[in-house]
């Protein structure tokens, strides 16, 4: 099933619904100009970076579901759904990956002056994510760094960091929390936040910091970044590529040659 979606103004965006979230028909170029539209139009929206352990793991979780279904943008961060996407007939659609649409964002900054908040990660995870970026972009515009506490925020420290994020004319506050937790954050605070696109980007602040080496751009490419994650953290990983990942195959690919079956999704 296809529907179109709001972006900005007069444009509308195709999504396409796999096991029920509706995953934007997007390549990292609309993803940018969206960033853009949204940051001059002064809204505050929040884009959920989706992969296969997202889409699979939220129909057990009604919160983790409800943020993705209430996002204002969801794209592939997985190869296979922009595999999924093609297969069902839209050619445009192609990964935009978290840790990925992070640096592109940085880069475009340089030209558009945007602001970063960086919330998340260990104790100087994010703080080191944003010297490292400050590197290697020269002059981007660095609004904040926080890593919050393990436990929820009461409310008035909620208060405080916002107050402390719109202090800082922040434009894109990425958010890396881990999945679900960062898409249930997000979809809980952006209200709260005038002005401000949240992005969930999950490992990409301890990608970028090397605290967790990525694939190589070649098994990333050939959709095989979950083997090279799989045997990196087996203990904490198994479940998601050995339980989840093959489940994700078989229901959609059962979706995709019985769509009647999941229309009501």
């Amino acid at each position: 099933m296809r529907k179109a979606v709001f972006l900005s103004k007069n444009k509308t965006l195709e999504t396409i619904n796999i096991l029920g979230v509706p995953v934007g028909a997007v390549d990292m170029p609309l993803v940018l100009d969206t960033l853009r539209d949204w940051i001059r139009d002064g809204t505050s929206r929040y884009i959920c970076a989706t992969d296969v352990f997202n889409v699979t793991s939220a129909s057990a979780n009604d919160q983790h579901r409800a943020a993705l279904l209430e996002a204002d943008l969801i794209v592939p961060d997985g190869t296979p759904l922009s595999w999924v996407g093609r297969l069902r007939g839209n050619r445009r659609i192609r990964r935009v990956c978290g840790p990925d649409l992070l640096l592109a964002a940085c880069e475009r900054s340089q030209s558009e002056g945007w602001r970063h908040f960086f919330y998340g990660g260990a104790e100087g995870v994010a703080e080191s994510l944003a010297e490292t970026l400050k590197e290697r972009y020269p002059g981007l515009q660095v609004a904040g760094t926080e890593c919050p506490p393990f436990r929820p925020l009461s409310e008035e420290e909620t208060a405080q960091m916002v107050d402390r994020v719109e202090a800082a004319n922040t434009d894109i506050m990425w958010i890396g929390l881990g999945c679900p937790k960062q898409e249930i954050w997000m979809n809980q605070h952006v209200g709260r936040m005038k002005d401000v696109v949240l992005v969930g980007v999950g490992a990409a602040f301890d990608f970028h910091t090397d605290r967790v080496h990525r694939a190589p751009a070649w098994m990333r490419n050939y959709g095989l970044e979950w083997l090279h994650r799989l045997t990196s953290e087996p203990k904490r990983l198994w479940r998601r590529y050995c339980y989840y990942a093959p489940r994700f195959v078989l229901l959609s690919l059962i979706e995709t040659l019985f769509p009647a079956k999941f229309a009501n999704n």
